[in-house]
Order: structure tokens, then sequence, then C-alpha cells
């Protein structure tokens, strides 16, 4: 800081002996030191309260600058958009879509004959009845194959 060398240690402790003397010396160089602790420890307080003073700002700095991108994501509010894209989703899945129109010419109905049987309604469980397993003594829907 001073840049002080030995030479000039040296030049400063004979003058402080002459000076001063060396009977007094030891109390002078107590005080000295008793002084300079308490100017280190009085720069080392105000070097705290203005670091807390720095971080104090940088804090509330941040604070505002998370509260406006808070605010701004707010208005923006994507979820809200989603919401909205979603209900449009639904209600345009619950309307029925429009079926072009058919000319359909009058049938005549005829009731089935003996001959005529219905047809068959389609089984649309049918891979949850082949993977039961039969019973004792029981055959398949479908007509066992195995014997």
């Amino acid at each position: 800081m001073f840049d002080i060398g030995w030479t000039e240690i040296l030049v400063i402790a004979t003058i402080a002996i002459v000076v001063v003397g060396p009977k007094d010396l030891p109390r002078m160089l107590r005080a000295f030191g008793k002084t300079m602790g308490q100017v280190r420890r009085m720069s080392n307080e105000f070097r705290r309260q203005f670091d807390d003073a720095l971080r104090e700002a940088e804090r509330s700095a941040g604070l505002e600058e998370t509260r406006k991108d808070l605010q701004s994501i707010a208005k923006a509010n994507p979820l809200k958009d989603m919401q909205d894209d979603l209900n449009k989703t639904m209600a345009s899945a619950d309307k029925p879509e429009p079926k072009p129109a058919e000319k359909t010419e009058p049938t005549k109905k005829t009731e089935p004959t003996a001959v005529e049987a219905p047809a068959p309604k389609p089984d649309t469980d049918k891979r949850l009845h082949e993977a039961e397993p039969l019973k004792a003594g029981a055959t398949s829907k479908q007509g066992s194959s195995a014997a």
C-alpha cells in the first residue's frame, strides 16, 4: 500500500529512538498498535456495512426484475391460452360432423322367412373371449377344434 521497504523502516526507527527516546518508545509503539487496530476495525466495519448495503440493493433490484417478469408472465397467461385452445377443441369435437345429403329410396320392408336368419352381431370382445380359459366340460363359443 505505502510500499515501505526495510531501509525506510530502519530510518523511521532511528528517528523515533532519537526523538521519543528509548525509554518511552515501547509505550509509543503499543499506543500506535492499538490505534492501528482501531483503524482496521473501523475500516472493516465500514466495508462490511457498504457490502451489506450493496447486497441489499442488488436483492431489491433482483426482486424488481423478478416482479416485472412475473407480471409479464401473468399478462401472457399461457395456461389460460392452453385452456381456451382445449375448450375450443372439445367444443368442435362435441359438434356432430355434417353428413352429406343422401338420396334414399324407399325400401320395402320384408319379414324374414324361416330360411333367412338375422345376421349375427359381430363379437367386439372377441379377444377377451379367446383369452378366457375353458371350464371343465364346457365348449368354446366358436366350436372347439381341440378335443
